[in-house]
């Protein structure tokens, strides 16, 4: 599952219209909803405040909204931007303030699209992974080495607590404790203990494990 980095905005101009895309990340249609409105109350003076989210991780909600644009040039080009992208949990605002220019269909459909498409590069994307989590016990003499290998790998170490001894909560980067737990017992001789204690998600840039 894919979503925005961060929210943010973008802007841009076409033929003398100013174009503001509005990105924020939503859990559901409640927020996506009022952050509309938010958009619309600030920007209440401008020509159209056209929208579009996709919510769920399986995306299936899925809204569009035009705001006075002819019917499929504004919205439903915003929303496919977020389809193709992948991305979901997210809603986009796309303010314009007219120039003077029309466009015409493809132009709007071109402007639209486009402008949610450069907001998304300026803000960035992430993949929401869910990934098995372990707890690693180990003694002090062996704990500094194995976090430091453990946060120069694939995997992510979520948390270190100091006791008897050193306890490290790693999600592992692919589903596999066997591999890792072999891979434990070599680098530690066998000293570390390892035990599965459940899952979280994680955000990680596109394409890294």
């Amino acid at each position: 599952m894919r979503t925005i980095r961060r929210d943010g905005e973008f802007e841009t101009e076409v033929r003398r219209s100013r174009f503001r895309c509005a990105l924020a990340r939503v859990a559901d249609e409640a927020e996506a909803r009022a952050f509309i409105a938010e958009r619309r109350r600030l920007h209440w003076n401008a020509t159209h405040n056209c929208t579009a989210y996709v919510i769920g991780p399986d995306a299936r909600t899925q809204r569009s909204s035009d705001d006075g644009e002819p019917s499929g040039t504004a919205g439903l080009p915003m929303l496919e931007v977020l389809r193709h992208r992948g991305i979901t949990d997210t809603v986009a605002v796309v303010t314009r303030y007219f120039g003077g220019v029309k466009l015409g269909a493809g132009g709007l459909v071109r402007a639209y699209g486009g402008t949610v498409s450069a907001a998304l590069d300026a803000v960035g994307v992430v993949d929401r992974r869910t990934l098995p989590v372990v707890a690693v016990l180990a003694d002090y003499l062996l704990a500094g080495r194995l976090e430091s290998d453990l946060r120069g790998s694939r995997h992510h170490v979520l948390a270190v607590e100091y006791g008897a001894d050193v306890r490290l909560d790693v999600a592992l980067a692919e589903d596999d404790v066997p591999a890792f737990e072999a891979w434990l017992a070599e680098v530690t001789g066998g000293a570390a203990l390892c035990e599965a204690t459940g899952s979280t998600t994680v955000e990680v840039p596109p394409g890294e494990a």
